[in-house]
């Protein structure tokens, strides 16, 4: 029965169709280097809705129903990757195929479609095209018009550049399989994204990027330093992957409360982003058809430089409270680096705070996952020596070998 929703969708009447897209009026913004309108409001196609709790049971029925009507309604920037919908990192998820039948059904002029060179899982040069041509079929497309060498790090980054990926991206450029190409960003060192972005003539970059994560990986001093350099600014976890949308301390929600009533925490964290000229996309992996048709409401009214500075002060109120539910005072000033046994001290108290910043298990989860899955073990806390040679030079007075062992034993997880 999935196909239902696209049978119901032909029928209607083109009056209807009509009134459904100018239910709102989608606003667009471009990239520096590619003149094609694209609209602020990008579909994250991560976060679909599945049958059964499995994440490769898209449940095709609602998410084309989400899909179709935001295209309708003016979004035309769709981004999917790799493993998006699977079991894992390792094995090729549901979405890109999902996403590729959608389209199929008369949509994919109207689109930009954007999925990821999975980087963890290539072995040699070969491997890139192999990847790319497989998702070109997956996709059932002919081109990619913005393609990402996905979750750069220091690591994944050097193995791209030894491998050739410079000529395998312009190998694609030239023979039209993609468009334009870009990175996504997953790392805390912004002298290597200032690497990356001046490694090779990219259109665009994926960052995280939202008002709580403003110093957060590449941050603001990234996304400025990118657009000093022409590329285009696409935003990844626009609300923290949800945690800036629900759960938010009672005070947080009173400070925006009494700010507007009318607005929701969802709002205010998209405005926050749309009301900055260099941000040109915000992703959002939406779940049901509501958050789809709020999120398009909101970005079709709103613009930039259209929050006051009353507004902006709210949003500041909001983040130096959610900052302030910390429970290791670290500043990440960076005077206990570095470790002489390889502890990467500020990251591991970074995801710490997080895990006790929001309420919500799905956060507490993420922060357990990221310290578990992003830091080596000579960076985790249990390697860890007491030599104390860190306390003797942090200005807060921490006392970092005791608030290390707390790191461990409340985020450590088995896989």
């Amino acid at each position: 029965m999935n196909w239902w929703w696209g049978i119901l969708f032909a029928k209607r009447t083109e009056k209807e169709k009509n009134q459904l897209n100018q239910q709102n009026i989608m606003l667009y913004r471009t990239f520096p280097k590619v003149k094609d309108k694209l609209s602020t409001l990008g579909f994250g196609c991560m976060r679909l809705p599945v049958l059964d709790n499995d994440p490769t049971k898209i449940d095709e029925a609602k998410a084309g129903e989400m899909l179709v009507y935001a295209i309708n309604n003016g979004v035309n920037y769709i981004d999917t990757a790799f493993p998006y919908h699977g079991t894992g990192m390792l094995e090729p998820g549901m979405s890109e195929p999902f996403v590729g039948k959608v389209l199929k059904k008369g949509f994919r002029n109207k689109v930009k479609l954007a999925t990821k060179l999975p980087s963890w899982l290539v072995q040699s040069r070969t491997d890139m095209d192999r990847f790319l041509d497989l998702q070109l079929q997956r996709l059932q497309t002919d081109f990619i018009d913005f393609y990402l060498i996905h979750s750069l790090n220091k690591e994944l980054w050097q193995s791209m550049v030894d491998k050739g990926v410079a000529d395998f991206l312009d190998s694609a450029i030239a023979d039209g399989r993609i468009k334009h190409a870009g990175f996504s960003f997953h790392d805390n060192s912004k002298i290597l994204f200032k690497e990356i972005v001046d490694a090779y003539d990219w259109t665009f970059c994926q960052i995280q990027y939202n008002y709580l994560d403003e110093d957060y990986q590449a941050g603001r001093e990234g996304l400025e330093y990118a657009v000093s350099k022409g590329l285009g600014i696409v935003v990844m976890e626009p609300l923290r992957g949800g945690s800036l949308a629900t759960n938010l301390p009672l005070e947080a929600e009173t400070a925006f409360r009494n700010s507007n009533s009318e607005r929701t925490a969802v709002d205010w964290a998209l405005r926050w982003l749309w009301n900055q000229q260099d941000v040109s996309v915000v992703l959002s992996g939406m779940s049901d058809i509501t958050q789809v048709t709020e999120n398009i409401k909101t970005a079709a009214d709103f613009g930039v430089k259209t929050l006051s500075v009353s507004e902006l002060d709210t949003v500041g109120r909001v983040k130096a409270i959610l900052q302030n539910k910390v429970r290791v005072g670290c500043t990440a000033c960076g005077y206990c680096m570095p470790c002489p046994v390889g502890v990467d001290i500020p990251q591991n108290f970074k995801y710490l705070n997080d895990f006790y910043r929001f309420d919500d298990a799905q956060n507490k989860r993420h922060s357990m996952i990221m310290y578990n899955r992003l830091l080596d073990e000579k960076q985790k806390a249990p390697a860890c020596v007491e030599c104390g040679q860190c306390e003797d030079h942090c200005p807060q007075g921490i006392s970092i070998s005791e608030k290390l062992k707390e790191v461990d034993s409340t985020l450590a997880m088995s896989f």
